[in-house]
């Protein structure tokens, strides 16, 4: 195998210097550093960056924790985080919490068991009352729900504005009746709290009533929920002439539950989901949506992350995703 010495040999240089050279140091000429880069292109050295980042305490490994790897929307966030990474020269380790509150803590705890720099986590089952577990020894960065007073950075989904302007669409767009499928609510600032409140301002922005029958909880956010959710509106006859679904998964199965009830998109019903998944332009009608960008929440993430590996200190960052309205056949566009 190729060392250093080698290449320093074959250069005619230190092995100091070669050193410098691999490690961008600034005080290396020019024609040194090239004469250095021949030999190692010669010599057929490679970095052994492995060995490189355990000198200085690091893996080159961040952890990625989300719900669940099987959907469309944490598998294209997987996707961003991971292209992110590599431009910082950060390989991604991939687990799933299940949405489950002892998992993501478990996620917290383990991360330098699993030899990972820092962790991105994904919360949905944690709340603001679990923030002490946040204080642990390693960077963290939380993507996506909101825990409030955090001690660790944070970018967060623009649920409720989002929302909102999803649900105005639909007004602007001559919907009257507006109904949302979301998913089960609880105390905390979930996925479906937020959008429902966003929901509900845009309603109100609209001066249109907040009718409680226009409002249905799915169990959980599949296609198969939002179609039962689908039919059970047109079947409760309620006149729903709208419907914004929190995540592009339910507005699939909502078309498929008022296709099965004779109800016709746009035409009837308008369908507005949110994540602007790859299947979302493919469908029939194709689906007009939210779409939060995620490159840009997983450049910022990772950025971030690499600010604490580089040097902790300053001040948690509490950063808020852009996001825009794709307007697609399902709502008239």
């Amino acid at each position: 195998m190729t060392t250093i010495q080698d290449v320093a040999k074959a250069a005619g240089v230190s092995p100091m210097t070669v050193s410098n050279v691999i490690n961008g140091h600034p005080n290396v000429r020019p024609a040194t550093a090239a004469k250095v880069r021949d030999a190692m292109a010669a010599l057929g050295y490679r970095v052994n960056v492995a060995a490189r980042n355990l000198r200085r305490g690091r893996t080159g490994t961040i952890g990625l924790a989300v719900p669940e790897i099987n959907r469309p929307y944490y598998g294209r966030l997987a996707a961003a985080v991971i292209t992110a990474a590599a431009r910082h020269g950060l390989r991604v380790g991939i687990e799933q919490t299940g949405a489950v509150r002892e998992n993501e803590v478990a996620a917290l705890e383990l991360s330098r068991t699993r030899l990972y720099d820092g962790l991105i986590l994904s919360a949905v089952g944690m709340g603001a009352a679990d923030t002490e577990w946040l204080k642990v020894d390693h960077p963290v960065v939380l993507l996506g729900e909101r825990i409030f007073g955090g001690p660790v950075d944070h970018v967060a989904m623009p649920n409720a504005e989002a929302a909102r302007a999803a649900t105005a669409h639909l007004a602007e767009r001559g919907c009257r009746r507006i109904a949302i499928v979301c998913g089960p609510v609880g105390p905390g600032p979930g996925v479906s709290a937020l959008r429902l409140a966003g929901y509900r301002q845009a309603l109100a922005d609209a001066g249109l009533p907040a009718d409680p029958a226009l409002v249905r909880t799915a169990p959980e956010l599949t296609m198969a929920a939002g179609a039962a959710c689908a039919r059970e509106l047109a079947d409760a006859g309620a006149g729903v002439d709208g419907v914004f679904c929190v995540t592009d998964t339910v507005a699939m199965g909502v078309l498929r539950g008022l296709a099965d009830r004779g109800l016709r998109v746009p035409r009837d019903v308008k369908v507005i989901g949110f994540d602007d998944i790859d299947e979302a332009a493919f469908l029939v009608p194709s689906l007009s949506t939210v779409d939060p960008d995620h490159d840009a929440m997983a450049r910022r993430t990772v950025e971030l992350l690499v600010r604490r590996l580089e040097g902790p200190g300053a001040a948690p960052e509490e950063a808020v995703g852009p996001f825009s309205l794709v307007v697609r056949e399902s709502t008239g566009g």
